[in-house]
């Protein structure tokens, strides 16, 4: 344990040492962190729904109606009535034949490329692509090539000398801790061409682009023959806990056939999928969620750039801004968190060494007042060096 010791001291010095916050509230953005009363803009709840009463005693009734647990893998005695009414709506507003829920979007991710891809094939990924992406690369045997964030022409030049085997391309729709836009369409175009998959992880789009909130492929008008594979999360946008895939007939019986992280693991709770079954449908009904939150972000945009803070090119929810050293964004984050605003800082390995960061992040249930709030806070962030 020794070298254990050893390198967690050095995370310490590094100003790269995580720790945990206990929450005593429902997520929202008035919450009690730590027994403290903080004003947050760091969740991912985009929509407001991890805390809507109606989705609250969906959760309840399917509790009541199937249990606390599902008791057993999807392909053994787990899979319920509410699991697969969830399949089938979330196929019905991602415009494709199938969807496959899994317990995350780590695994599922994992279980996609995993069951596609081995040995002798070939991936092509996005060099700010998602953690889970990446592990899915490693751990699916297939040969991992990694373009340069965005450059579709460097992934062209992969492409075309990467020989013979199976090839995906795999990529964010909006990427976490950037939160700008993949260049879908001439992925797309460049995929059809050379005669690979297109895979989608729109974990951070889905609820929130599109008129509809289809994700980045409503955004750029995207079909299922387009873009052949669609990765989305619950637990974001959609307030609730677990993730799907959506495909073809085809795609979704190989991946309940060979995607070990969906055969080898209990099915989620059936109440949790009563859960997301109503915040998939306030999510459609209610678009003015999703205009609110537009709003927000367009009035944070123009005051950021006003107070000349280093903010990164997004018009999604997630909202950085650039600090660059680890200590730095520590220190911006503990001046925040001083005045009652909790923004945590976003270090390496997350992002890339000399990008440490806030990840500030809009919800539909912030109000202009908070808002003010916090645009208040940014404006002392300078006032003091490090």
């Amino acid at each position: 344990m020794k070298h254990l010791t050893e390198d967690l001291e050095a995370r310490r010095a590094a100003d790269l040492y995580r720790s945990r916050r206990i929450v005593e509230s429902p997520q929202q953005p008035e919450m009690v962190v730590d027994g403290r009363p903080m004003l947050t803009f760091c969740s991912n709840d985009y929509l407001g729904l991890a805390n809507h009463p109606q989705v609250v005693r969906a959760l309840q009734r399917g509790a009541e109606r199937y249990g606390a647990g599902s008791g057993a893998a999807h392909l053994i005695n787990g899979h319920s009535r509410a699991h697969h009414l969830l399949e089938e709506e979330l196929a019905e507003f991602t415009g494709r034949p199938r969807a496959l829920l899994f317990s995350t979007g780590y695994m599922a991710n994992l279980g996609v490329i995993s069951a596609l891809l081995g040995r002798g094939d070939k991936l092509f990924e996005d060099r700010l692509n998602h953690a889970s992406l990446i592990d899915a690369g490693l751990l699916s045997r297939a040969e991992l090539e990694r373009y340069r964030h965005g450059d579709v022409s460097t992934l062209q030049d992969q492409l075309t000398t990467a020989g013979a085997g199976r090839r995906l391309i795999a990529t964010d729709g909006v990427f976490s801790m950037d939160g700008d836009i993949a260049p879908l369409p001439d992925l797309a175009r460049l995929a059809r061409r050379q005669d690979a998959w297109l895979m989608v992880d729109d974990a951070h789009g889905l609820g929130v682009l599109g008129q509809t909130g289809g994700g980045s492929l409503e955004h750029f008008r995207l079909d299922a023959e387009q873009v052949p594979i669609l990765m989305g999360t619950l637990g974001k946008a959609f307030g609730t806990f677990g993730a799907f895939v959506a495909g073809s007939e085809t795609l979704i019986e190989t991946l309940i056939q060979q995607a070990r992280s969906y055969v080898y693991t209990t099915a989620p709770p059936p109440a949790l999928a009563e859960a997301s079954r109503m915040s998939l449908r306030i999510a459609c009904d209610e678009s003015w969620r999703r205009e609110h939150l537009q709003q927000l972000v367009q009035r944070f945009r123009l005051a950021v750039e006003q107070l000349g803070l280093p903010l990164l090119d997004s018009t999604t929810p997630i909202q950085p801004i650039l600090a660059g050293s680890a200590q730095q964004a520590l220190a911006w984050s503990r001046r925040l968190e001083a005045r009652g605003i909790l923004v945590t800082a976003i270090r390496p390995p997350t992002v890339p060494e000399g990008s440490a960061r806030l990840r500030i992040t809009l919800s539909a249930s912030h109000t202009e007042q908070q808002l003010e709030r916090l645009l208040d806070a940014l404006s002392t962030l300078n006032e003091e060096p490090v």
